[in-house]
């Protein structure tokens, strides 16, 4: 049996977790329609964003507030509907919620108390960015917004720079080209990246490209520094065995290290001994640390 049946045949109500779209209205579904339409009561991270949502589809069901800032201490509000009959809908602002946005302390709440939660699938940023960027997608990490400011940033990064799995971040407009400055310091010119902007929206980029090339797309573009931003980046490969960089290799590196910028150099060197050109790019760049 359901959750939703359960809860119909003990007369509690059910917490919907509604996902909603990200841009186009298109992507509403069917069920998720229904539900917010029935429910007694819909929790918004943002009420006076979500009625202009459930204007646009001609639902009337009366929202109340649920964010970031009140849903530990409010969470009873509902509880109490709930607990009463009513069934109660959860939307976030766009996309589903609890992923980069409130809702997880409310759900905690009800599944504590014994109610049951159901889940209303629909769009997801990044999902759909996965689904759409060419990077391995049989095994990811989310890894959400990453700290406002520089060194928290990088500290975050450096955590995660030899990570096998895609990882995926979400990025705000005004922060995306100080993002990947700092992913190409610390994971390199050719790491593999995509940068998913305002997705199923008009203006929607899905460009992909090794860092050095995407942070240097983005800058000359003040375009690609608007919108919602989804950053995926190749996770971390081991050099093959065979790859290590051998002592003619490093000479050869070193001595072109000395004249001539880390990349360039990484380039010439792959060219004179064949070892390929990220290998020696990361032995370049644990040498410089090393310093």
């Amino acid at each position: 049996m359901t959750d939703a049946a359960e809860a119909k045949k003990s007369k509690v109500g059910t917490l919907y977790v509604v996902a909603t779209p990200i841009g186009n209205l298109d992507d509403m579904s069917a069920r998720a329609l229904k539900v917010l339409a029935d429910v007694a009561l819909i929790a918004a991270e943002d009420t006076r964003h979500s009625i202009r949502l459930m204007q646009h589809f001609g639902i009337g069901t009366p929202l109340a507030a649920c964010h970031e800032h009140n849903e530990r201490n409010e969470g009873g509000r509902f509880l109490e509907r709930l607990l009463a009959g009513d069934d109660v809908a959860l939307v976030s602002d766009a996309g589903t919620p609890l992923i980069s946005d409130p809702g997880y302390h409310l759900v905690r709440q009800v599944r504590a108390a014994g109610l049951p939660v159901v889940p209303v699938p629909g769009a997801c940023a990044l999902i759909a960015a996965l689904s759409a960027a060419g990077l391995p997608s049989d095994r990811f990490i989310f890894e959400g917004f990453l700290p406002a400011k520089a060194a928290g940033r990088r500290t975050r990064l450096e955590h995660v720079k030899e990570e096998p799995r895609t990882l995926i971040f979400y990025e705000a407009p005004h922060r995306i080209l100080e993002c990947l400055e700092d992913m190409q310091a610390i994971f390199g010119d050719e790491r593999p990246a995509v940068l998913a902007r305002e997705i199923s929206k008009t203006f929607e980029t899905i460009r992909s490209l090794p860092l050095g090339e995407l942070r240097a797309f983005v800058a000359g573009d003040s375009n690609q520094q608007r919108g919602e931003c989804v950053v995926l980046v190749g996770g971390w490969s081991a050099p093959e065995e065979g790859e290590l960089v051998d002592k003619q290799a490093q000479r050869v590196l070193g001595l072109l290290l000395a004249e001539m910028p880390l990349k360039k150099a990484a380039a010439l060197a792959a060219e004179i001994t064949g070892v390929r050109k990220n290998v020696l790019y990361q032995f370049a760049l644990s040498l410089q640390k090393g310093q």
